[in-house]
């Protein structure tokens, strides 16, 4: 079964427009979960313009469900992640200001920077995903770097998925099936949404995970959290 990790930033984005602390983003998380979410996401920035450091001491000890952090390993990212030592760390390659990841790495050329990160975080028994694109080569080097999963990139298939699912979804199920021959877990994310999760799940089932916010987040104002949370779930199935 492939799992559905909420990303909560956009609830913290919401809350700090206004300050204080609605929606409070641990009922929100907690709630995600008795929903039918089988993970939460959160990817903490340098200046905490959405989910800042307390949200994630906060979350730790009261989900249930798997808990993700993503980001940039700059030193203070790396700490935070082996105090709490979540479930699983996605590495991604944003630079500080970025708005949203939009890119995966470059593992061939960031592989001893890579291979360091990841050691100190094998080490201490949390499993490490990195964010990649589908060319073989830099799957091959996350996996020579010490990852245990790679999260694809699936911002290229959304946008081309309106014009040409299955060319869109082509370069992402040969990128599937080396992760594969690599025996390295996979999972997705970016710009996946109730328009195009059924048809990429269909065409690579062995998904381990899909994290999901910004789609999900948006769609939850007009359906609901808890519809949302078990339509994205049917794609799944």
């Amino acid at each position: 079964m492939t799992r559905l990790s909420v990303n909560i930033n956009k609830i913290a984005t919401l809350r700090n427009a206004r300050g204080g602390d609605i929606p409070n983003v641990v009922k929100v998380a907690l709630d995600c979960e008795s929903f039918g979410a089988d993970g939460i996401t959160v990817h903490p920035r340098p200046d905490e313009r959405h989910i800042r450091h307390k949200d994630v001491y906060d979350l730790r000890p009261l989900l249930h469900t798997e808990f993700n952090i993503e980001g940039y390993p700059a030193p203070e990212f790396i700490d935070l992640v082996l105090k709490v030592k979540p479930h699983q760390v996605t590495l991604v390659p944003d630079s500080p200001g970025q708005i949203t990841s939009n890119a995966g790495w470059d593992t061939k050329s960031n592989f001893d920077f890579l291979n360091e990160v990841l050691d100190k975080f094998n080490n201490a028994g949390i499993r490490t995903s990195v964010f990649v694109s589908t060319e073989t080569e830099m799957i091959e080097y996350a996996a020579k770097a010490g990852a245990d999963r790679v999260e694809l990139y699936t911002e290229p298939y959304a946008k081309a998925y309106p014009q040409n699912r299955e060319a869109a979804v082509a370069p992402f199920v040969e990128a599937a099936k080396v992760v594969r021959s690599l025996g390295l877990g996979l999972n997705a994310g970016h710009d996946l949404s109730l328009a195009n999760l059924n048809y990429f799940y269909q065409n690579i089932p062995w998904l381990d995970e899909v994290s999901i916010g910004h789609a999900l987040i948006s769609d939850a104002l007009y359906l609901g959290l808890e519809r949302t949370i078990q339509e994205y779930k049917n794609c799944l199935r």
